[in-house]
This record gives C-alpha cells, sequence and structure tokens, in this order.
C-alpha cells in the first residue's frame, strides 16, 4: 500500500474505534500476529486493544482523539494527537484505576508509531503523557526514586 493510504487506514482506526467506539473494527484492521510493543510479549493485539477502547470510552464518554501531525515513509505511519473527554466514569487500566470520576475535562498528548503488514496494523509503538493525565484528574502523583 502507498503511505497515503496507510495514513488513511491510520486516521480510520482513530475514528472508528476511539472516537466512535466500534471495536469490532480491530477485528479487520489488526494482523493476527500484530504486537504492541507496550504490553507482555505474547499479549493478543486485538482483544488488548479492544478493553483499551471499553476501559477509555467508559471513564471518558466523549473520548475523541484529533490527530495534529502524520508522516509516513514504506510501511510505517508516526503521528501525534490529542485525547480528550471528560471524566465520568470508572478507569479500570494502570495507574488510572481506582481513580473517582469527578467531570474533569483532560486533554493529554499521545506519540504513536505503526507499522503495517499490507492494509492491517502489524506493530505499534505508543507513548502518552500519562503524567499529566493523573494532574488533570487530581490523582496523587507516584513517587520518583533515584538510584
Amino acid at each position: 500500500m502507498c503511505t497515503h493510504d496507510l495514513k488513511a487506514l491510520t486516521m480510520e482506526g482513530f475514528d472508528r474505534m476511539f472516537n466512535q467506539g466500534d471495536v469490532d473494527y480491530a477485528d479487520t484492521a489488526i494482523a493476527a500476529e500484530a504486537v504492541d510493543h507496550q504490553e507482555p510479549l505474547g499479549a493478543s493485539f486485538p482483544p488488548h486493544l479492544k478493553k483499551v477502547v471499553t476501559t477509555l470510552r467508559t471513564g471518558f464518554p466523549d473520548l475523541h482523539f484529533e490527530v495534529h501531525h502524520m508522516i509516513a515513509e514504506g510501511d510505517t505511519v508516526a503521528c501525534r494527537s490529542t485525547m480528550t473527554g471528560t471524566h465520568l466514569g470508572r478507569l479500570d487500566i494502570g495507574p488510572l484505576a481506582g481513580i473517582e470520576p469527578r467531570g474533569a475535562r483532560v486533554e493529554v498528548s499521545h506519540m504513536h508509531m505503526f507499522r503495517y503488514s499490507g492494509d492491517r496494523l502489524a506493530d505499534l509503538w505508543h507513548v502518552w503523557d500519562t503524567t499529566a493525565l493523573l494532574r488533570q484528574l487530581g490523582a496523587p502523583m507516584p513517587e520518583m526514586r533515584v538510584g
């Protein structure tokens, strides 16, 4: 696929899964052997992504990702995005688990790198500003240890 088509697939994934909540899109968009490089080796990517999307949309019913910059080369697409939403439900995920909803409006920066095999996502590398998110939710900050 050309880089233009891969960028369009990336935008469709953001829109359908995160913005609209269509988690079944993962079944057609992600290769069976795909790897989310933030998860333990061997974790099944499509079910994991469905859980992440469902959890985020439960915590932030108005969840929205806006992509600001996107570049592509070969089979790889990289982008910078902002996630926004209002914390109205429970977030049972990672450092967000147990934070009670208080109606806080959040705006969180993300960086993503996607590698495709044909028209299916094969690899994902992703970072997001969880410290900013925790601050915006009024959560206690984790201790920083040196040494």
